[in-house]
């Protein structure tokens, strides 16, 4: 039995005192477990400024980092994609399209824009995991195609930021076409001799990878980034063999010459200039387009 018995209520605070902490406020590193309210988180670039673990950006905060005074203008916004193949698993895919625009705000997987890195004007796309996993379906291999095209015909520098489950199985051999369609116009682009910059962000997978994702003159990525194909268990089973210690990390893939550097995300804008200004060599204008033979 109790030594006290309370006679009168507790503590008293009216609703106006008290101080409530809204909700997703604050965020944990999963790397380390500091807690990071996020403001901080923002103004670190999403980047835990304890042990440097990068959580996932959306395409739009992307070029709001890169882009001269975050400014830019976007492009595509009225593409959407369709339901040629009236896919249903769980529910049906245009329920699926119709939740992830709900959710993100955006109409696809992919954004486009053009704006200027350090005075340098260039061409990007970005893919945002937010939407179906970031997955490769028609519209996002359009948008990819059109910066690509963008590129090639003001003849300035493109810049895709890739991050990706792959291709979207929704569209089944319609999203699979996307690799070819990507791949091919890079060539035109290789021929005219303008520099693609790729960079691959956690996770950048499946046929995004093995498409446009890899195919960059320069091939970056952000540090502890997810970068392969397949998954590990379908590699192990078909090589018949345990895989190495960090296996498809940015980390693993530098080691053995898939990428050229890893770049932090908040030296990610200085980097990009200091790489323009190279390969353009602090101004000088682009090769002309070869004439068709």
């Amino acid at each position: 039995m109790a030594w006290f018995k309370r006679k009168t209520q507790g503590i008293l605070t009216s609703r106006d005192e008290q101080i409530d902490v809204p909700e997703g406020q604050w965020e944990k590193c999963p790397e380390c477990s500091h807690i990071l309210h996020r403001r901080e988180l923002a103004e670190h670039a999403r980047v835990c400024p304890k042990c440097g673990h990068h959580f996932p950006m959306t395409s739009l905060d992307y070029f709001r980092l890169i882009f001269d005074e975050g400014r830019f203008t976007l492009h595509d916004q009225h593409l959407t994609s369709a339901d040629p193949l009236e896919f249903v698993d769980r529910k049906p895919y245009t329920v699926r399209l119709e939740e992830a625009r709900r959710q993100t705000g955006l109409n696809e997987a992919a954004q486009r824009a053009t704006g200027t890195v350090g005075g340098h004007r260039i061409s990007a796309a970005a893919l945002d995991f937010r939407f179906i996993g970031g997955s490769m379906g028609s519209v996002v291999g359009e948008i990819v195609a059109r910066a690509i095209k963008t590129a090639y015909t003001e003849r300035i520098p493109l810049l895709i930021i890739s991050q990706s489950g792959g291709a979207r199985m929704m569209e089944g051999i319609l999203s699979l076409m996307q690799m070819a369609k990507t791949a091919a116009l890079l060539t035109r682009l290789d021929e005219a001799r303008l520099p693609y910059i790729s960079l691959m962000t956690n996770p950048t997978t499946g046929g995004v990878t093995a498409s446009f994702a890899m195919l960059g003159d320069i091939n970056l990525a952000e540090p502890g980034a997810l970068i392969g194909f397949a998954g590990p268990r379908v590699i192990r089973q078909a090589v018949g063999q345990d895989l190495p210690p960090g296996f498809q990390s940015a980390e693993f893939l530098r080691e053995h010459g898939f990428l050229d550097d890893i770049v932090d995300r908040r030296q990610l804008r200085r980097y990009l200039i200091h790489l323009l200004d190279l390969l353009l060599e602090s101004g000088a204008p682009l090769p002309e387009t070869p004439s068709a033979s």
